[in-house]
């Protein structure tokens, strides 16, 4: 005999709004997640003298190697960011976190180069839309 299974009862999908402190409502949250990391202001600046540099030039391409040398460093912060400030965070010990930073440096090394490989063959329209990813991401 099999057995029955009791559901809940459904929750009716309207909520009340919630109002706060100023009387004026929570901003809606995104319709993703997402993470993002904080970067140092120098690199920002970098960031966006190259984005403004590929998006204003009459080919983009003539700056293809700047902008994979900007990949690269952009990877290696958010993998800083992500992973080995999470290990200093939890105080590990500095072997175990010499031995995540020498990981890190050599998968990041891979990543630039494949990450180079591709930007340099790409269209002008194509560094475009990858600089117009990176504004997103940094807003």
């Amino acid at each position: 005999m099999p057995a029955t299974t009791r559901r809940p009862a459904k929750q009716s999908a309207k909520r009340p709004a919630t109002r706060a402190a100023g009387g004026s409502a929570r901003p809606k949250p995104p319709a993703t997640p997402f993470l993002r990391f904080h970067h140092s202001d120098a690199l920002r600046a970098e960031t966006l003298k190259i984005l403004a540099a590929v998006e204003q030039a009459p080919d983009p391409r003539q700056h293809r190697e700047a902008l994979a040398d900007l990949a690269a460093r952009l990877m290696d912060s958010g993998l800083d960011y992500y992973f080995l400030r999470a290990l200093r965070q939890a105080k590990v010990g500095f072997v175990v976190e010499q031995s995540a930073h020498v990981a890190m440096a050599g998968a990041s090394r891979v990543l630039a180069t494949v990450a180079r490989n591709i930007l340099v063959r790409m269209s002008g329209a194509q560094l475009l839309a990858v600089c117009s990813h990176l504004r997103h991401l940094m807003e």
